[in-house]
């Protein structure tokens, strides 16, 4: 984590009507890549990074307004992430040099990263996944790729694709047999430009009277960070809020201040389903070190799989709009525990056509997403590490 940095005071420019998406960006980012990365250098990325347009969208007689974050290639906010940190990395990559990116994902990361970092060279992307727990759109964007991109099926759970990464990299004197670099959010580099949306949605709520509020979907923690980390850079929210799954473990932490994961539980919101999150500890780390910015209130709800498939039927038929299950977590935060604000939406239902099927009988047919993808082309492998180490060295 950054032990300083200098807080941008970001009226002049993220409320100019004429800065653009790329000049917003680069500003927000800058004081946290100054040391490495040239203000040219840092400009080239973010316009190879924020390709595309992430609409705030309103709702008649309704008090929440929508993040569209899905619009990226492969249809999920990390896109963005993603390809900051494959700009990154590229830049700062010797020649002749090749980089192992070693990735754990519950879903979106994986494809995410995929995309990124696919054909690119000096790079081979190694990706672990619980085996059977994503969707199959979610496979095909992390297996259906080949080329320099491995896709590791895992006999066990996210929580457990995610230690056996970070045993990994824990692994001294393995690392110094094979350049790593990881592309979880346990890197800077995938969750800090993140923090753009959240400029972006200060912006929107600063033109507009409703409820200094942003709820997010949280799995990791990652994006969560994200908002609070652009809420101390002097976008400021009122009250931040944190929508999971029946993966309960921080709502818990925070009633009986005791941390607790228990065993993941699978949900639709399947790339929410993390019972330990890496990312909490950083929140926290940005709550206890930066006191003299602004404190928005903090608060994280739990939702069952029987109030996402409800929510999901309801905004269908109250507004004809198509809800993903993660979205639909923290839409029935906001709807039934407080009085609106903005609801992050992570991606796109097009990747979620089960649940979709589930909630309404059917999927609609102008909500179809168009992914692209080739056969499958995976390893399945046990939850070993030792396992893992072999197959990375081989």
């Amino acid at each position: 984590m950054p032990e300083a940095f200098d807080r941008q005071y970001v009226d002049e420019v993220l409320l100019n009507e004429d800065s653009s998406m790329h000049e917003m960006a680069t500003y927000c980012l800058q004081p946290f890549v100054d040391e490495d990365l040239s203000l040219e250098a840092l400009f080239k990325i973010v316009k190879e990074t924020f390709t595309f347009h992430f609409p705030i969208r309103p709702f008649k007689d309704s008090s929440i307004h929508l993040l569209e974050l899905f619009h990226g290639p492969t249809a999920a906010f990390k896109d963005i992430g993603a390809a900051f940190m494959a700009g990154c990395l590229e830049a700062w990559q010797e020649e002749g040099e090749e980089t192992t990116i070693l990735v754990a994902t519950s879903g979106d990361t994986g494809g995410a990263v995929a995309h990124a970092f696919s054909d690119m060279p000096g790079f081979r992307v190694v990706i672990l996944y619980p085996d059977g727990k994503i969707s199959p759109i979610q496979e095909m964007q992390i297996a259906g790729l080949g080329g320099n991109v491995v896709a590791l099926a895992v006999d066990g759970t996210f929580d457990d694709c995610q230690r056996m990464v970070k045993a990994v990299f824990a692994n001294t004197v393995r690392r110094k047999k094979i350049k790593l670099a990881s592309a979880n959010s346990i890197n800077l580099a995938r969750w800090i430009p993140q923090s753009v949306f959240y400029a972006y949605a200060w912006t929107y709520k600063q033109k507009f009277n409703f409820p200094s509020v942003v709820c997010v979907p949280s799995g990791n923690y990652g994006n969560i960070s994200a908002a609070w980390l652009a809420n101390i850079m002097g976008c400021t929210f009122d009250h931040i809020i944190a929508a999971h799954n029946a993966n309960d473990t921080i709502p818990r932490f925070l009633k009986e201040n005791f941390y607790s994961p228990k065993q993941t539980i699978e949900t639709f919101a399947n790339a929410m389903d993390i019972s330990d999150p890496s990312n909490f500890v950083r929140l926290q780390y940005l709550m206890d070190h930066f006191p003299e910015y602004p404190q928005p209130k903090f608060d994280a709800v739990s939702v069952s799989d029987d109030d996402i498939l409800s929510t999901i039927h309801e905004v269908w038929h109250q507004h004809h709009y198509l809800l993903d299950p993660h979205t639909a977590t923290a839409w029935h935060v906001l709807k039934n525990h407080f009085e609106g604000g903005i609801c992050v939406s992570t991606a796109h239902p097009g990747k979620f056509g089960d649940v979709i099927t589930k909630a309404l009988g059917f999927y609609p047919e102008d909500w179809k997403a168009e992914i692209s993808g080739d056969a499958l082309h995976k390893t399945r492998i046990s939850k070993d590490i030792a396992n893992l180490q072999r197959y990375l060295l081989a």
